[in-house]
């Protein structure tokens, strides 16, 4: 996945997570799994960066 692709994915997820945070709370278990897909994410991005 090129850098590009991953970045929209991030925002998608950031959104996405946000959302979810303002409908079911903070501590809810869609948001925790939301925010652990964004750091699955971000690392995937800084691995790509730093290996650039």
């Amino acid at each position: 996945m090129d850098n590009c692709n991953l970045l929209k994915k991030i925002e998608q997820c950031r959104n996405e997570m946000i959302t979810l945070s303002y409908s079911h709370g903070y501590t809810s278990e869609a948001v925790i799994k939301s925010s652990k897909k964004l750091d699955s994410l971000l690392n995937s991005y800084y691995n790509t960066e730093k290996s650039a």
